[in-house]
């Protein structure tokens, strides 16, 4: 390949911190204004692999499904299954080993379901991560584009500005005010200020001052670095070669699942010992078969109690409720945030590209000589500059002055507007796009200038200065400039002139009290506004300038330009969703507190009246007070990222659970504090993704609104699901308890069997295979409850099994064993009731009558409050889990040698009658139980 002559030698950089940047650069073969060609990148991505750390090799599929075999009850079936066969082999080997084969496949068939279901969760989360891969913006073919951090190759041109997450170790190329923290790699706070200068080789880590290091974060400034190292080459790479990957903490829901997991099987192990006691006692067992058998039905009854399967079915259901969430533009990070989210009260989220559309737009433009309206809306440059309906032009005095103001701000600035007719393409922060797009309408062009110099914007200096010397035509002034826009009581208080008709003028106090009128009023009419200002510079100065704070005092005003980010259409009904539901939401902006009320009022959030909360005020409030402002309001404006933090806290230390959105490296403390951290995936940093619970990818305040509502949709899903399984394993459990204890009066004694049980060892199993495996997960897959966005929010201190929820499990499991052993009593002579049928045949009716009472249970279960009834038909998964199951119960009762396997004989039309009607109590209980809970008055309407 002739275009790619010469690439063996692109390796061989050692210690590039103390080699001079240009030699750094041929050494990699690669031009820092053009980057490696397509073919270039192909070639050493091959060769170097992705950008990624080493992950443990996958675990194969037959060590996972030996995994599955480690449950403490499946280790006891196997048990049962080798004593089983000694039994059968010491007895001389007659006949088929039935018992245990039967035991032996069904342990079989659960672990591979366990090893399926844990499939799909992976393969989920893979895809999840997949769709939050990062990017970086690096040059190719000397074009800037976004390219996946793992497709970065030794020798790619990173382009980094504030907000960035270094991609890999690069060898800094060129630096303007670059500062880097670098507390993940070396644990120091500062941040490092980096220059393109080399250091000497022995320098340590922490002193690389002309290095970049992946995983790092940019927090002020921009850069371009070309990449040395990749993968595992880099520095976090060494340090993850001395640590072993750790295992990911269960989940507070996990762990309460896993709770009630060894509470139920100490419980059931005791009643697994009294039965199998009661059993010896009373059936007289002698032989070492019937010893045999009363363990095996010991064992079968624990397995039968406790849902071994719950973990992998709570996996899947929370997995899919995350996809779900994904489709609808929301993108979990984490599983365990998803519990979080149906339990979110406030929602703290900022105004521009969250709550309006992240289209800024400059409408007016004020200056001492008068006042410019901007027609046209977006970044297409489209529209015309106004005064008092007037085309500007015929004003001169007052459009000299507005070109001023908007050439002064697309110098000062760092987007790009480039294109024409209908494809315009911008670049760069919305607020600094739209003054170029003004500044276009006015114009027809953009104003050239080269910078000299520039000290960029930072929330905590709220303005953005550059030196530049304008090229063409001189609007304002000959030679060298300081240019300057923010806030414009930060600018003004830097401005001792004003900019009047071609004239520069003293800034009086009346001038003064002027532009801070022109500021209130362009604010009550919901306008962000932006001060500029500039300051005339020595051409003999420029070569040699430092730009500091003290550049940026003596300056001149020339104006203001009120933007207005449009409110999104649908955040308004977003807003009202998430009131009904009981959930707050907390505008938090750096803007004006009256552009801040003003917008409020339009989405709903106040009247207009509202004196919003100022950064300012929480500066001069302890956190008591704090505390009681932060409830009193919806609105707080002018704040710093520091501000979020003390919020957050705020609201927390009120009982609140917090979801926090943010988009810049500062706003991570905030994100990580709160209860769910939301970065934005359109405008947030890398920094600020990677700190967050969630990512929203279209920056849409509906978009949290509605992941709330999946959230506690995946939460009602998993208490109904959760509700099926303890009731339905209450069910077996108590059929054996109560059918041992109470075999002779049903009649089970006295028919020539050593164990006087209810129901066989295999049947019990089968029952948990047969149940516990599609139904459950169908719950998980429920349309959530029509009032799911009309409820509180749940507390965090609530448990997900409740008083209320036991009391239920208890009730349907009560009915479920009386009704199976009421068909026994039918069937069988010598009970309460008279009957003609043999021990296999009521044994036979009770097996199907407590599998159909559990189907009916699935319907039951979707709603602790609602009628089984309610939207009977909206779960189509749900109706064919009971449509399986059911056929393979006919299946076990009607084929022979399925039949001869479980101990059934078949079953009449009539004997099936007599199930399904016996089976359906269970539904009609739990109805009335229902019906009288609606009839009590409700304190809380926190459950499911």
């Amino acid at each position: 390949m002739t275009h790619l002559v010469g690439e063996a030698t692109w390796r061989g950089v050692d210690r590039p911190w103390s080699v001079a940047a240009a030699d750094v650069l041929a050494a990699l073969g690669v031009d820092p204004a053009l980057g490696l060609t397509r073919d270039q990148s192909a070639y050493r991505r091959r060769e170097a692999g992705p950008n990624e750390l080493r992950e443990r090799p996958p675990v194969p599929a037959w060590r996972r499904f030996l995994r599955q075999l480690r449950d403490p009850l499946v280790v006891l079936l196997l048990v049962a299954v080798v004593v089983s066969l000694v039994v059968w082999l010491v007895d001389g080997a007659a006949g088929i080993p039935v018992d245990a084969i039967v035991i032996g496949v069904i342990v079989v068939l659960n672990a591979v379901l366990g090893l399926v279901q844990e499939s799909k969760a992976e393969r989920a989360v893979r895809a999840l991560q997949r769709m939050a891969a990062v990017t970086s913006t690096v040059v190719r073919d000397g074009v800037a584009r976004r390219v996946l951090v793992a497709d970065l190759v030794p020798g790619d041109v990173v382009l980094l500005a504030e907000g960035d997450a270094v991609p890999a170790d690069a060898r800094v190329v060129e630096a303007v005010a670059l500062a880097v923290s670098e507390a993940s790699l070396t644990g120091e706070s500062v941040p490092v200020l980096k220059s393109v200068e080399p250091v000497a080789a022995e320098t340590s880590l922490a002193d690389r001052t002309s290095m970049v290091h992946s995983g790092c974060a940019v927090v002020s400034g921009r850069g371009r670095a070309v990449v040395t190292a990749t993968g595992m080459a880099t520095e976090v790479g060494t340090v993850a070669r001395l640590i072993d990957s750790t295992e990911q903490p269960p989940t507070p829901l996990q762990r309460e699942v896993e709770l009630v997991g060894r509470v139920l099987l100490r419980a059931v192990l005791v009643i697994a010992v009294v039965v199998m006691v009661a059993v010896l006692l009373t059936s007289g067992v002698r032989t070492a078969a019937g010893v045999v058998d009363v363990l095996l039905l010991g064992v079968s009854l624990a397995v039968a109690a406790v849902p071994e399967g719950l973990p992998a079915i709570l996996s899947v259901v929370l997995a899919l409720g995350v996809q779900r969430m994904a489709r609808q533009r929301a993108v979990v990070r984490r599983l365990s945030s998803v519990e979080t989210l149906g339990s979110a009260s406030v929602i703290c989220t900022d105004k521009t590209g969250t709550l309006t559309r992240n289209e800024m737009t400059v409408l007016a433009v004020v200056t001492p000589s008068g006042r410019a309206q901007v027609t046209g809306t977006g970044y297409t440059p489209e529209g015309q500059v106004l005064v008092d309906g007037r085309p500007i032009d015929e004003v001169p005095s007052v459009a000299r002055e507005v070109r001023q103001v908007l050439d002064a701000a697309a110098l000062a600035n760092d987007a790009r507007l480039h294109g024409q007719a209908a494809s315009w393409v911008t670049d760069g922060d919305p607020t600094e796009v739209s003054l170029l797009v003004a500044a276009h309408k006015l114009a027809g062009r953009l104003p050239q200038a080269q910078r000299v110099g520039e000290r960029p914007f930072t929330p905590e200096r709220k303005r953005m200065s550059v030196v530049v010397r304008p090229r063409g035509e001189p609007l304002w002034h000959e030679g060298a400039l300081v240019v300057c826009k923010g806030a414009p009581d930060v600018l003004l208080r830097r401005c001792d002139r004003v900019h009047v008709d071609g004239a520069v003028q003293p800034l009086d106090d009346g001038c003064r009290e002027a532009v801070l009128a022109d500021v209130d009023r362009l604010a009550d009419e919901g306008l962000r506004t932006l001060g500029v200002a500039y300051r005339r510079l020595g051409d003999d100065d420029v070569d040699h300038v430092d730009l500091t704070d003290v550049l940026e005092r003596g300056l001149v005003h020339l104006g203001l330009v009120g933007i207005m980010d449009p409110p999104r259409p649908e955040a308004r009904a977003a807003v009202q969703q998430a009131r009904r539901a009981g959930v707050r939401v907390l505008m938090i902006t750096g803007d004006h507190p009256r552009t801040a009320a003003r917008v409020a009022a339009d989405l709903g959030l106040g009247d207009g009246s509202l004196d919003p909360l100022s950064g300012r005020q929480i500066d001069e409030l302890d956190d008591d007070e704090l505390t009681d402002r932060v409830r009193a309001t919806d609105v707080v404006a002018r704040v710093a990222p520091e501000h979020k933090l003390r919020i957050v806290r705020a609201l927390q230390h009120d009982g609140g659970v917090v979801a926090m959105t943010g988009d810049g490296v500062n706003d991570a403390p905030a994100l990580r504090a709160a209860d769910i951290g939301v970065a934005m995936g359109v405008t947030g940093t890398e920094v600020t993704k990677a700190a967050a619970d969630m990512v929203l990818a279209d920056d849409n305040v509906a978009t949290i609104v509605a992941a709330v509502r999946e959230g506690r949709a995946i939460f009602a899903d998993i208490r109904a699901f959760l509700r099926y399984l303890l009731s339905s394993n209450a069910g077996e459990v108590l059929t054996m308890l109560l059918g041992v204890l109470g075999a002779g009066v049903l009649g089970l004694t006295g028919h020539g069997e050593a164990i006087a049980a209810p129901l066989l060892a295999t049947q019990i199993l089968w029952i948990n295979l047969l149940t516990d495996t599609a139904p459950a997960l169908a719950m998980g897959l429920d349309p959530p409850p029509d009032d799911v966005m009309q409820r509180p929010p749940r507390r965090l201190t609530d448990r997900v099994i409740d008083r209320a929820m036991l009391g239920g499990v208890v009730l349907v499991g009560l009915t479920m064993a009386v009704v199976t052993l009421v068909a026994i009593d039918l069937r069988l002579p010598g009970g309460l009731v008279h009957g003609d049928g043999t021990l296999g045949e009521a044994r036979t009716m009770a097996f199907t009558t407590l599998v159909l009472a559990q189907l009916f249970n699935c319907f039951n279960s979707r709603s602790d409050r609602r009628s089984a009834f309610h939207r009977l038909f909206t779960n189509g998964w749900l109706w064919g889990a009971v449509g399986l199951s059911l056929a393979l119960q006919v299946a076990v009762v009607h084929v022979p040698w399925l039949s001869a396997a479980f101990g059934t004989v078949p079953l009449s039309l009539s004997d099936w009658l007599v199930c399904v009607l016996l089976a359906s109590a269970v539904l009609w209980v739990d109805e009335v139980r229902k019906a009288l809970h609606a009839r009590r008055p409700r304190s809380s309407a926190r459950h499911a």
